[in-house]
């Protein structure tokens, strides 16, 4: 006779993929339902906590504080870290279904929306992403290599990924030498001849993405003045008609942040942070590395809260020498999982993956894959609990185990990853790297100095 599933005889064991905050959020509605649940967190880096880590820029360490409600959730004794681990390299998601009832996708999304635009792929454009997880010491991109000898840097987009890239630019040395910023990063900033940083949105200020707390910081930087042009706030009917209706204050904010900017006298501070509004790029040119970008004018078309940016044929010239793109971020496939390709998501109903018209049974998603890059990290916590919510519902027809056996246990997967040469780092192994990296920031007046190898991380452990 069967053991129901979810219960101390037989809990219930879902695989979560991604040690990121949507993962985080996920394993904590889980272990804290009624079920006994078992969750196992995969991470293909030897560290935890994703974009928190490698996205959150260096000089928000406030931001960072969440990790402190990762660690507790980490604590709990029905929680396992298994970092090093790929999923689809070291283990397929088929495989994962051997293990567990339920397999949690919560992987992010990974790379960069394209412009689609000539001279894109020219030396010296560069992806946000590549730079923010640069100068966060990401494992990937420690290699990535961005030429500051130029002046003018372009930033198009407007959300706060954006703004962080245009605010590590802008800032000194001095700004950024106590924060956890990589030290390769530091000390090619510092080398840094940047002086006009330019960052572009193709709709108007009410439209702009960013909160008023990043655009803030640029009014109290060390040698740097933001420049706005006052006739950008000559806004059209539809637009004045969005912020008298605004429901949140963001918008208000910033426009007379923005306000305050453009009204602001002449300073003498070496560089300059010009915010554009209303441009497209359309091209990029230069011979061997960007040297100009082409911008298009755009009108505002349609109605309050659905205005869309379209070009009125008119161009101007804009000097570049390094030019990023923050125009929003896609999901990458995993094998024997469906990917909505036009998306970049996993296609899913309410965190139910589905093939077509079929939800498949025990596969689930949460967070950027999910719903697609929106919001902040606070917004995944409801996305996660949804999810959460419904591979609970399901519980009754996610497992076909043995009578009395349920799914094979923990130790078994760590035996074949073991056949396979994969270190599996533990969330103790974990804290002891942790700590190692603060040992070395408090060495030299920072809160952590990381290990910008995966390698490095398991010399630390004593593993080579």
């Amino acid at each position: 006779m069967s053991v129901t599933l979810g219960s101390p005889e037989n809990p219930l064991r879902v695989a979560v993929v991604g040690a990121g905050p949507s993962g985080f959020y996920a394993a904590e509605a889980l272990l804290r339902s009624e079920k006994n649940v078992v969750v196992d967190m995969f991470e293909r880096l030897p560290a935890p906590f994703g974009l928190v880590r490698y996205g959150v820029a260096p000089d928000h360490a406030k931001i960072k504080n969440v990790i402190k409600i990762y660690e507790k959730i980490a604590e709990d004794p029905d929680f396992s870290f298994l970092g090093n681990v790929t999923v689809g390299r070291d283990i397929s998601v088929d495989e994962l279904k051997d293990f567990y009832d339920a397999v949690l996708l919560t992987c992010g999304a990974q790379t960069d929306r394209r412009l689609g635009i000539p001279g894109e792929d020219l030396p010296g454009s560069h992806t946000a992403t590549e730079f923010v997880a640069w100068y966060n010491g990401h494992p990937d991109f420690r290699e990535r290599a961005f030429d500051l000898s130029g002046r003018v840097a372009v930033v198009v987009g407007q959300g706060n990924v954006a703004v962080d890239v245009c605010r590590i630019l802008c800032k000194t040395p001095d700004e950024l030498k106590n924060t956890d910023i990589a030290a390769y990063a530091l000390e090619a900033l510092a080398q840094s001849r940047i002086k006009e940083i330019h960052m572009v949105g193709r709709r108007g200020p009410v439209q702009a993405a960013f909160t008023p707390v990043e655009i803030r910081e640029f009014g109290g930087l060390a040698d740097c003045d933001p420049v706005v042009n006052p006739q950008d706030f000559e806004l059209n009917p539809a637009s004045r008609t969005e912020l008298e209706t605004a429901r949140e204050l963001r918008q208000k904010k910033n426009i007379e942040i923005l306000g305050g900017f453009a009204s602001a006298g002449p300073s003498l501070k070496g560089k300059k942070f010009f915010v554009h509004f209303l441009k497209s790029p359309v091209e990029l040119r230069g011979k061997e590395n960007v040297e100009k970008v082409i911008l298009e004018e755009n009108e505002l078309i349609g109605e309050p809260g659905k205005q869309t940016a379209r070009g009125t044929g008119k161009t101007e010239e804009l000097a570049c020498d390094l030019f990023f793109r923050s125009v929003g971020y896609r999901g990458v496939p995993i094998e024997g999982v469906p990917f909505d390709e036009r998306r970049g998501v996993i296609p899913n109903k309410e965190g139910r993956v589905v093939r077509g018209e079929q939800i498949v049974p025990g596969l689930y998603a949460a967070g950027w894959i999910k719903r697609g890059p929106t919001g902040v990290i606070g917004t995944n916590k409801a996305d996660s609990e949804e999810t959460a919510r419904h591979i609970l519902e399901d519980i009754s027809g996610l497992a076909q185990p043995v009578p009395g056996c349920g799914q094979p246990g923990t130790g078994l997967l760590l035996e074949r990853l073991k056949k396979k040469n994969i270190r599996v780092v533990s969330f103790a192994d974990w804290k002891k790297i942790d700590a190692e990296e603060i040992k070395r920031g408090k060495a030299v007046g920072k809160p952590r100095e990381k290990f910008v190898a995966a390698a490095d991380m398991l010399d630390a452990l004593g593993v080579g």
